[in-house]
This record gives structure tokens, sequence and C-alpha cells, in this order.
């Protein structure tokens, strides 16, 4: 039977490094569910679709067909055929993606998706209700969280890193708004599940993090 790993945790946590790095530990598939939201806020951007209007979301989603394709062991993103996996890390595209999960009729359309990767693949999965709701039946699970400052430091230092400018403040403040945004969603909303592992990454770089979670993996399947 595949063997699963539930990450979830606030935007900036780093979720993705993580659990891409505790994947390839493992031998696992590395699932990036919120690669799969950026897909679709690529397909409506590309279609105009505004993404505070729900109605036109809803109504041009069946149109967007997005999926995961893994080559090498390198996940790939396809929106309606097309690898938007190198457009789809921008600060535009990752306030779209937050605004449109907030839509139950997104979170439905990308649901299966996920679950089937699971169903077929032994796999570590990131998001926001990854324990909570896609994969409830996780075999572990963990909630992977850190400061609003240090997470506005990482976010900073990475857009500068692709060379898009950032200026710290209003990166903390797009943070703090992301995670209420994330909490107080009435669909599926972002909270540590009773059985999910706490793990603050505020003082731990990714070797320590990576670590820690593979040591609560020892004696499991994993």
């Amino acid at each position: 039977m595949p063997y699963s790993i539930a990450i979830d945790g606030p935007a900036g946590a780093g979720k993705s490094t993580i659990a891409k790095a505790l994947a390839k530990s493992l031998g696992y598939y590395y699932v990036d569910t919120g690669a799969l939201y950026r897909g679709l806020a690529f397909g409506l951007l590309q279609k105009g679709v505004p993404f505070q209007n729900e109605k036109a979301v809803e109504e041009e989603i069946n149109g967007i067909h997005v999926e995961l394709l893994y080559e090498n062991g390198v996940q790939k993103v396809l929106c309606n055929g097309v690898d938007c996996s190198a457009f789809i890390r921008t600060s535009e595209i990752g306030e779209g993606a937050s605004v449109i999960s907030q839509y139950a009729s997104v979170r439905e359309k990308l649901l299966d998706l996920q679950r089937n990767v699971a169903r077929q693949h032994s796999c570590v999965m990131d998001g926001r209700d990854i324990g909570s709701v896609v994969l409830p039946d996780a075999n572990k699970k963990f909630f992977l969280t850190a400061s609003p400052e240090v997470r506005a430091r990482r976010r900073t230092l990475e857009f500068q890193q692709k060379g898009e400018s950032a200026n710290y403040e209003s990166v903390l403040e797009e943070v703090k708004k992301r995670d209420e945004r994330d909490m107080s969603r009435a669909v599926a909303p972002l909270k540590q599940v009773e059985d999910a592992i706490l793990i603050d990454s505020s003082d731990l770089n990714i070797e320590e993090v990576v670590d820690k979670m593979l040591a609560y993996c020892v004696g499991s399947e994993a």
C-alpha cells in the first residue's frame, strides 16, 4: 500500500522545500498542491478572468485542465497541456491562487486529482488542508509553521533571488493577510488537526526540519 505524509502550514513556512527534501530522502513522490492552484490561477489569468469574481471563476475553470507530470522525479505543472511550471511562482499568481482557493468549486475540482496521486504512489503532499480534508487518513501528518516575520524575510529573499523587487514590510503585510484569509475561509480553512505533529521552523534550517520529520517516521512503513 502507498504511504502518505501530509504537511500543512501557513504561507512561507517552507512547506514545499521541506516536503520536496523529505520525499527525496524517502524515495517518494512530492506533490505540491499549491502548484495546482497556481496552475489554475495561471489559466484564469490567461483568459483574463478576475480572481476576485467567484462566479466568473466557477464558470471558467471547467475549461481549464491542470495536471501534474513527473519526469525523472521532477514535478511539472501543466495547464491545458502546456508546461507552466516556470510561470507560476510570481507574486501575482501566488496572490491569485490564494484568492481562488477560497472557492468551493475550485477546491472540489482539484480534490480528486490530489487524492488519486496518493492512491497510486507513496508521496509527501503539502498544502493548507491536506491532513484535514485531502488526506485525512494520511500515515503521518505534520503542521509546519514559523513566525510571520521569519516567513516574510524568507519570502522577500526568495523574490529577490528571482530578480523580483520585494519590500520586506509589504511582504510581511501580505503574509499576515494571507494567514487571515486562509484561516478564516469557509471552505477547508487552514488549521492544525489533532493528530498532526507541530514543527516550528523559525530557528531551524532545512536539514534540521527534515531530520525531525524523518525521526518521527522511523519505525513506520516510511
